[in-house]
């Protein structure tokens, strides 16, 4: 089976709406600071449970967008002063001990061009390429079919397996925590920019395939090659996104 073949079997897992720029925004903060003098390791505190409370019941929309931006900075500045792994380890795999619908609350509504609102995109991103890692792994090879710069800058092999983009998705968020904050999200931004050329020369294969040698302008009425489109307009939109937070970043206005 060719690559086409196997990523146009492969493409009903995909989902990828989140990542359209409209739904990829902001929500509020809070992490309750853990405990001092406990003996026990410092760890990521949970949700506090009153913030909790207040973003199921309906939160002032200015208090939650200063709880956002609040808890994001908090959470990166406690990991960057950290060296103990299994904190990193706790803020990785946040979303799946608060669940993806508490820290959408949280950041989700935050705009691009602040430092929740591009935490949710590195979290959201994280997550669908542990979902997704085999399909996204033949995406790479079809998005970078030639050598170049792009493997380099994401730490990443140019014929990635599925468990190659799961370690990667780990890599560059820890990195965000751990490392340099502008080089992550550059490496996020060169990710998606290859998975959304992965995704567009893929769907002019299918439409390609659907309508013979008629113009893939005409194949709208193909419902997976119109998916697949889209999604590639909105990765390479988060790329964007990313890479503008990375110049940010480095000037100090990322907040």
């Amino acid at each position: 089976m060719d690559l086409s073949s196997s990523i146009s079997r492969k493409w009903h897992l995909l989902s990828i709406d989140s990542f359209s720029s409209g739904s990829v925004r902001s929500s509020s903060h809070a992490f309750s600071s853990a405990r001092s003098g406990s003996n026990r390791p410092a760890r990521p505190a949970q949700l506090d449970q009153a913030v909790a409370d207040h973003l199921s019941g309906g939160m002032d929309p200015q208090q939650i967008s200063e709880l956002s931006h609040t808890s994001a900075a908090s959470l990166l500045d406690r990991v960057h002063h950290t060296q103990d792994p299994q904190i990193v380890q706790r803020v990785l795999s946040l979303i799946d001990h608060e669940g993806i619908d508490t820290v959408a609350e949280l950041w989700s509504r935050s705009e691009a061009d602040s430092l929740p609102g591009i935490l949710w995109r590195l979290y959201t991103l994280r997550t669908w390429m542990h979902r997704n890692r085999e399909s996204i792994s033949l995406l790479w090879r079809s998005g970078e079919p030639f050598d170049t710069a792009a493997s380099a800058i994401v730490g990443i092999d140019q014929a990635p397996t599925a468990s190659d983009i799961a370690k990667t998705a780990d890599s560059i968020l820890s990195g965000a925590f751990t490392g340099d904050f502008a080089v992550a999200l550059e490496r996020a931004c060169v990710f998606c920019e290859v998975i959304a050329a992965g995704l567009s020369s893929e769907a002019e294969h299918l439409g390609k395939e659907s309508i013979g040698s008629e113009a893939l302008g005409a194949q709208h009425g193909n419902p997976r090659v119109s998916s697949m489109l889209k999604t590639s307009r909105n990765l390479a939109n988060t790329a964007k996104d990313f890479k503008h937070g990375a110049s940010l970043w480095r000037r100090g206005k990322l907040e």
